[in-house]
């Protein structure tokens, strides 16, 4: 595992203290201890903290919202999380054994994880009236949850999370030298770094992932534009500071709109998904679809964050309703989006704020959501077509992302900084599906 600072050793030791395991992905989000703590505050309290829903609902949600995804590696964490809590055997079995009012859940997952735009008041009405209702704080629990695992699938697929060791088709790593291991535990260590972002290797869900060194091996694809003229680019923008019409704002983000869908995903759909997963899986075929080919939806509109924003109306929202959980989310998003060591690749005193707000951008402009204040066109200039296809398919398709596809992009940047991309996909990812779902929310307490 190589060594670790201090303050990552202290949440590993609490993460293995609360799940009697070390998982891989609190070991992959190690590499930055200050997003890490705020991910496991928050899991720990949308599953055993106070909250209305019981706690075998929570985890057999977040099987729900796993299995539209495929995510074998989460969907088996919780099914020991949901029989440790109490929960009845048979509701593994699948969907078909399940009680009405978790049934009843499953339109609004299924639309969350792929086309949320389509969600409307009358899912909300159909949980909160008659037989088996939920209340609403209960919804809006239940939405965390879904929104939680649907983007944390995007990170497990895009970092090549494996499976643990205790579970089926898991294998072990071998390293150089075993005495690395006990590293981990040792907080004293006289090697470990004080300041950089940590260099522990990520674990793989190929099983040709072996040890991963620092930096991602060349790959025999397209040329990729460079660290350095990507950083000119930064600083070029920069001095520019160029100023747009509102109509050449709108008329940009639909131009990067048109253009993702003319990207296709990295790979094909996987074709060998086991009976174990698909029990939990209804209409397989609803996946997602291209926001700007959304024509038999055309009287949906562009999400506008001017209009309904986390900031001024999700965040008090979701407070209000379930137990000031909108603090922990807040501190998560702000955290993975504001997070930087000012550094690229191997330079230092690097600004990378503008190459960080165009992927934030760009994956929630994806989603139908658009940022009024920002020129789209920035994307173009710094997100080349290679990452742009890479965070496409890690948001909407990650079950078909692989670890050649991790090695194809951001090949000058150290292993690190790819993983915080991927934290900025699962965050971004996680504010869109609960902006329109809040959004949704707030319409039917309204009208």
């Amino acid at each position: 595992m190589g060594h670790i600072q201090q303050n990552t050793h202290t949440l590993f030791v609490d993460a293995f203290l609360q799940n009697n395991r070390l998982d891989h992905v609190t070991q992959v989000m190690g590499y930055h201890p200050a997003y890490l703590d705020h991910f496991l505050k928050t899991q720990h309290f949308i599953l055993r903290g106070d909250g209305p829903l019981p706690f075998d609902y929570r985890h057999y949600i977040a099987i729900m919202a796993s299995g539209r995804h495929q995510c074998n590696y989460l969907i088996t964490l919780q099914k020991q999380e949901f029989l440790l809590q109490g929960g009845d055997h048979t509701w593994l079995k699948g969907l078909d054994y399940i009680p009405q009012k978790l049934r009843s859940l499953y339109d609004i997952n299924k639309i969350l994880a792929h086309q949320p735009w389509l969600l409307n008041k009358s899912h909300i009405e159909k949980l909160t009236k008659g037989k088996d209702s939920w209340s609403l704080a209960e919804v809006v629990h239940a939405i965390v949850i879904l929104t939680h695992f649907h983007s944390l699938c995007s990170f497990v697929f895009s970092c090549g999370v494996n499976q643990e060791v205790d579970q089926l088709g898991a294998h072990m790593y071998p390293t150089s030298n075993n005495a690395e291991a006990t590293a981990l535990l040792e907080p004293n260590n006289p090697n470990i770094s004080k300041t950089e972002p940590k260099d522990i290797p990520a674990v793989a869900n190929r099983k040709d992932w072996k040890n991963a060194s620092n930096t991602s091996p060349p790959s025999p694809t397209e040329p990729e534009v460079g660290i350095t003229t990507l950083m000119q680019r930064m600083k070029t923008l920069s001095e520019r500071n160029e100023e747009c019409s509102p109509v050449e704002l709108t008329k940009r983000f639909e131009n990067v709109e048109t253009q993702s869908a003319e990207l296709n995903a990295v790979g094909a759909e996987p074709q060998d998904v086991s009976a174990d997963i698909y029990v939990f899986v209804e209409d397989p075929t609803f996946i997602y679809q291209d926001f700007a080919k959304r024509h038999d939806h055309d009287d949906i509109m562009t999400f506008r964050v001017q209009d309904y924003s986390w900031d001024d109306h999700g965040y008090s929202l979701v407070n209000r309703l379930y137990n000031d959980v909108g603090n922990l989310l807040d501190d998560k998003f702000k955290t993975a989006y504001n997070l930087t060591y000012y550094t690229m690749g191997g330079r230092t005193d690097v600004d990378t704020s503008r190459f960080r707000r165009a992927i934030w951008n760009y994956i929630q402009c994806l989603l139908g959501i658009r940022h009024d204040d920002y020129n789209y066109g920035e994307i173009n200039q710094l997100l080349e077509r290679s990452l742009k296809t890479f965070i496409k398919s890690a948001c909407c398709y990650p079950e078909r992302v692989t670890k050649k596809d991790y090695d194809k992009v951001l090949r000058e940047f150290k292993h690190s900084e790819k993983v915080h991309v991927n934290l900025m996909v699962l965050e971004a990812r996680m504010q869109a599906e609960l902006l329109y779902a809040l959004r949704t929310v707030n319409r039917y307490m309204t009208n």
